[in-house]
């Protein structure tokens, strides 16, 4: 099937950008370097931002896959493999729920309710979870529902007070994390690109799309879940290299 130059182009500058958010998160927090713009709120914003669109490309891509429901599988299993790596590596930022546990559990809600997303149109579809997005997007660490300043609805505390439901974004406070994309509201991204990519497969967007500017880029991005799973390891052998060799 023919791919999508441009969304292979945005997903591959999406995992480099992620690639380099690591690289300072551990020389941070592993190297004690001083990264002063690291922990700010603008630069949290920019971290969502590549992170939403990386998500948003997955959703996408599942209307070009065959079995989403063995990709999920996939996904989830390798998601798991980091959180008992870095388990050992990094214990003080434990990886409970990352962006592949979020992918691979999207993938099989995907599969598995293929139908709905068939059955409402795509426009609509993007609305409503565009919207529900920003409704749900503070939920995990305000514990209210609604839009800051606006109306904010409070979710009963109960809720975070459990271990089992931090997958869904109840997550306790004392829970410590290194990587947490829970399925609220990070789930409402990849399912508004499922219905995006209704238009993508059906070659319904405007020609540029298509065509492969960046060859770069478009190749990084269809191997982005090996970049993922790889570039961690190496990014801490050739830091240790570095700064053991000073």
């Amino acid at each position: 099937m023919k791919r999508v130059g441009l969304l292979d182009e945005i997903r591959g500058f999406a995992i480099i950008c992620m690639v380099i958010y690591h690289v300072m998160f551990n020389l941070n927090s592993l190297y004690g370097v001083d990264v002063p713009f690291f922990f700010t709120d603008w630069f949290d914003i920019i971290r969502n931002i590549f992170a939403g669109a990386f998500i948003f490309i997955s959703g996408c891509v599942c209307r070009f896959s065959r079995n989403n429901l063995k990709r999920g599988v996939q996904c989830f299993f390798l998601g798991m493999l980091i959180t008992f790596i870095v388990a050992f590596v990094q214990p003080d930022f434990p990886v409970h729920f990352g962006i592949l546990h979020l992918l691979g559990i999207s993938m099989m809600i995907y599969a598995l309710a293929e139908p709905f997303f068939d059955f409402l149109p795509p426009f609509i579809g993007i609305i409503i979870f565009g919207f529900l997005f920003f409704v749900l997007f503070n939920l995990p660490h305000t514990q209210n529902i609604g839009f800051e300043g606006v109306f904010e609805i409070p979710v009963h505390e109960s809720l975070f007070k459990t271990n089992v439901l931090f997958p869904l974004g109840f997550r306790k406070a004392s829970m410590g994390y290194g990587d947490y994309f829970p399925l609220l509201p990070w789930f409402c991204v990849f399912a508004a690109g499922c219905f995006f990519g209704v238009y993508a497969k059906d070659n319904r967007l405007p020609r540029g799309f298509y065509k492969t500017r960046v060859p770069f880029l478009a190749a990084t991005g269809r191997y982005t879940i090996w970049i993922y799973m790889l570039h961690q390891p190496v990014a801490i052998a050739v830091l240790n290299l570095i700064f053991n060799d000073r």
